[in-house]
């Protein structure tokens, strides 16, 4: 079991130190492709979305042998499992407690395969925004509403919003696409740093929010921006500093996608 657990560690170590080694290099498509992986596969783990986007790049859509199989689709002989990381769970033998939980014991490393590596019967499409976020307005409006987040609009903003703590504030006239965008980057804010004790700099703060509305405007289809290329000029060699960061905007960006995206998948990690 031990050994399980030691080739999942070993395969994570690799692929942070690969991540970490891509932006010392300035390599942008590497963390563009990460951050994009993240709104695509916002119900998997931080750990797991590492290993897909290191190892499948342009993966859309992933699951295992059988849950493929269950859907009439099989994978092509010779394809490459995508390494990633399940749980080893102990079911509780009594059941007189439903509100028990089952226990994790430890990790091992099972394949999963994106949808190009399989064939049989086409899956429905997954419907996407082109630019135009009113799919998804409202549900944002009311995420911000559950947080108890007065959400007000200003012509005299000196920014295109700001967020006060319990107060969020967009300049009038903006595109429906870039209103969408701020009002996540300014949510992410309030989720992110309002109450976070970490002393994080102005930047680094400026830099999640816009790495949250990066991963959140593009899983809707939406244009995206330069948030990659300011991650990168940002990171200055704390490795852990990076990790946590990198955990925050995928907890935050899962959380929100999670809330306002109607879409049911069919397929689970």
């Amino acid at each position: 079991m031990k050994l399980k657990e030691n080739k999942a560690k070993s395969l994570i170590e690799t692929a942070i130190n690969e991540l970490i080694v891509s932006i010392e290099k300035g390599q942008s498509e590497v963390l563009t492709n990460y951050l994009q992986a993240m709104g695509r596969f916002h119900h998997y783990s931080f750990t797991n979305i590492m290993l897909i986007s290191r190892q499948f790049p342009n993966a859309t859509r992933v699951a295992g042998f059988q849950t493929w199989k269950k859907l009439d689709r099989f994978v092509i002989k010779g394809e490459k499992g995508i390494k990633i990381i399940a749980p080893m769970i102990s079911k509780k033998e009594s059941l007189k407690d439903k509100n028990e939980e089952d226990e994790v014991y430890g990790f091992r490393i099972v394949n999963v395969f994106d949808i190009r590596q399989t064939k049989g019967t086409e899956l429905p499409e997954i419907s996407t925004v082109k630019g135009d976020p009113t799919e998804y307005s409202e549900r944002l409006n009311q995420l911000i509403a559950d947080q108890k987040i007065e959400l007000l609009y200003a012509s005299n903003v000196p920014a295109d919003g700001y967020s006060t703590g319990g107060c969020i504030v967009i300049r009038t006239g903006l595109s429906p696409a870039e209103d969408f965008s701020v009002r996540i980057h300014e949510l992410a804010h309030e989720m992110l740093h309002q109450s976070n004790k970490e002393k994080l700099s102005t930047e680094q703060k400026e830099t999640e929010a816009e790495a949250v509305a990066f991963v959140v405007c593009d899983a809707i289809g939406l244009d995206t921006n330069s948030a990659c290329r300011d991650y990168i000029q940002m990171y200055t060699g704390d490795k852990e500093m990076l990790l946590k960061s990198f955990e925050r905007i995928q907890k935050t960006s899962s959380e929100i996608l999670y809330k306002i995206k109607s879409i049911t998948h069919k397929i689970e990690s």
